[in-house]
Parts: C-alpha cells; structure tokens; sequence
C-alpha cells in the first residue's frame, strides 16, 4: 500500500524545501531522481513532473540493517513528489507493506513505526 498526501503548495517550494525539512527530522538526503528529465535525456518524455528522494536516517538505517539484512531492499526510504489535479503529491510505501514482508522483531517494529511517522510528518509538513 502506498501511503500518500496532497498539499496546496506549490510543486517547486515543496522541491525546494524538501532536504531541509527532512534534515531537520534526522533524515539525510541521498539522492533524487527527476523523472521527466532522465527519460527526456533517453528520448522518452513524459508529461507529469515526477522526482524521487531518496532519504535515510544513519541511526535508523544500522539499527535495521544489523537486525535484518534483507530489509535493505527497502531502504533508503524514498518520498515520491508530483502534481496531479491541481495539488502537489506526496507519496512513499507503506509501513503495514515492509513489516507484513519481513520477519522483523518487536522492538525493530517499534523503531520502523517511528520513522515511518516522521516520514509521515515531513509528508504533511507543508
């Protein structure tokens, strides 16, 4: 399931705001895909205006990856930014999806619930 948010601001402020707000959430950017550009450069376009942060916070990231080593393929976590019928979106995977596909502990489930609401609070942040 993807947990998904919309807000009024603009698509370009919430771009523009988004590594710092997230820092300040304990998060570090590590990457971002802007969709419409790399296909544009491989002679596909597209017409919706698609970027994918990739996000992780280091004390979340060892903790999971010592307790679970195939929970790496959901990691970084990644915050999708778009517009769509007049609002900006913001969407990322599901938490319910990553712990219902993994054998992960009690206490790692606790510790994944808490970043997941800070992705969730950087998501209506705006």
């Amino acid at each position: 399931m993807i947990y998904k948010t919309t807000t009024s601001y603009p698509l370009e402020t919430v771009k523009a705001q988004i590594a710092e707000k997230a820092k300040t959430l304990g998060f570090d950017l590590l990457g971002k895909y802007e969709f419409k550009k790399i296909l544009k450069s491989k002679g596909f376009e597209i017409t919706r205006d698609i970027t994918v942060y990739e996000l992780y916070n280091p004390v979340a990231t060892h903790s999971a990856l010592n307790a679970l080593s195939e929970i790496s393929v959901y990691l970084p976590c990644r915050l999708s930014v778009y517009h769509e019928n007049g609002v900006t979106v913001l969407a990322t995977i599901g938490i319910k999806n990553i712990l219902q596909a993994s054998s992960i502990d009690g206490e790692l489930q606790k510790h994944m619930q808490e970043i997941f609401n800070k992705i969730r609070a950087l998501m209506n942040s705006w």
